[in-house]
């Protein structure tokens, strides 16, 4: 069962391996889980998805093998047009039976009769009921609904349990969409970037080192002797360039968001503001652009060439404002931007630029083509995917 599974899983492009189908096989042999559909689904999660942003892709995965035994679609399994309404299933009153009433109500007999039953049912109901004891409804003694009793049914519709007899519960799963594919914000943004990250340990001692602390103490005849260590962070250093104003104010929420992202995994992290190209100065407080500025030539002797630099911009402008003197539209630069990327790529060993400018109109603009020229490439969409390959380049 477990082959055909994994093979359903590689179907839906999760990054599972032979190796972690072994271990959800050894856990099941040790007997983590045992006959349940929601357990295995977790267990299953945890020991073959090994990146947050596969969540959604096992999810249809597993949809779609285990469609028999735990539907997405109860309606499309029983092959019926029928819809039940949601106000069918809504919760108005939950009935209050007695012991001797409970054991009174008799189970149909089984899956297979339970199964057949619903989608006669399906087919003949017409309209919501509740309370009663045949139809598909709400706080009534049916095997088939919500907020019922029955000794034997299945559930449809209802948040949580209640007195845990469902055979079968076919209430529509939701989950977080962690795709590549999916839409950018902070936390998946977080995700792509935490590829970059390389841990060492820095700083005063500060944290146990317990294997040490047992050694140290064990060399002392039992005499406790207490081993420290320097915490470990993200040694990682990042220099960020920021694109601000004209036409990069379209993309100012997904650039905030890449700030966010970006400060809290990446301690040794420096960020600038510059406007349309690279030129002699850029600045940190956007109030004070004018006035507090910072020497760009300063800062490629200030910051080691490890430093991994990230340039964000739609690289749309004037192609003169990259290639010509006085080409800036804000000032006159004595030398062009181009001169200036140059200064950076060749003093840092790994740049990338990320553009929030959907690539399929890359090629309406000439500049945003000398920009990727002067990155040697190493220009990537501001998407989930674009920050993945720009983080491989990185590397």
């Amino acid at each position: 069962m477990l082959i055909a599974f994994f093979f359903t899983l590689k179907k839906h492009r999760v990054n599972v391996s032979v190796r972690e189908l072994l271990d959800l096989i050894n856990a099941l042999k040790k007997q983590v889980i045992f006959a349940s559909v929601d357990d295995f689904y977790h267990l299953a999660k945890l020991c073959l998805v090994k990146d947050e942003t596969q969540f959604d892709k096992f999810d249809r995965a597993f949809a779609e093998y285990f469609e028999g035994v735990e539907s997405v679609d109860i309606f499309s399994k029983l092959q019926t047009q029928h819809q039940l309404p949601e106000e069918w299933l809504k919760k108005e009153f939950e009935k209050q039976l007695s012991q001797e009433e409970k054991d009174k109500i008799e189970a149909l007999g089984g899956l297979e009769q339970l199964m057949k039953t619903l989608a006669e049912r399906l087919k003949e109901q017409q309209k919501r009921h509740a309370g009663g004891n045949k139809w598909v409804g709400t706080g009534g003694t049916s095997p088939f609904g919500a907020y019922g009793y029955n000794p034997e049914g299945i559930r449809i519709g209802q948040d949580g349990n209640n007195h845990r007899r469902a055979v079968k519960v076919w209430d529509k799963r939701q989950f977080k969409n962690l795709d590549q594919d999916a839409d950018i914000s902070s936390r998946t943004m977080k995700l792509a970037l935490k590829k970059l990250r390389k841990f060492a340990r820095s700083g005063e001692s500060d944290e146990l080192d317990l294997n040490n602390t047992i050694s140290a103490t064990a060399k002392q005849g039992g005499m406790l002797d207490v081993k420290m260590k320097p915490e470990r962070h993200n040694a990682v250093k990042v220099l960020m360039f920021f694109d601000i104003g004209g036409s990069m104010d379209d993309y100012i929420h997904t650039c905030e968001e890449l700030f966010s992202a970006a400060h809290s995994e990446f301690k040794h992290l420096e960020f600038f503001y510059f406007h349309n190209c690279l030129y002699e100065n850029v600045w940190q407080d956007n109030k004070r652009r004018y006035n507090d500025v910072l020497d760009t030539l300063t800062i490629i002797n200030r910051f080691a060439s490890d430093y991994k630099v990230i340039f964000v911009g739609d690289a749309t402008m004037g192609p003169y404002e990259i290639d010509y003197p006085g080409g800036s539209v804000e000032h006159w630069n004595e030398e062009p931007g181009r001169a200036w990327l140059q200064r950076i790529t060749q003093h840092f060993k790994n740049v990338v630029w990320l553009n929030p400018q959907p690539k399929q109109h890359w090629h309406y603009y000439p500049s945003i083509g000398i920009i990727e020229h002067l990155m040697e490439k190493r220009m990537f969409p501001l998407t989930l995917e674009g920050i993945s390959n720009a983080i491989k380049h990185l590397n």
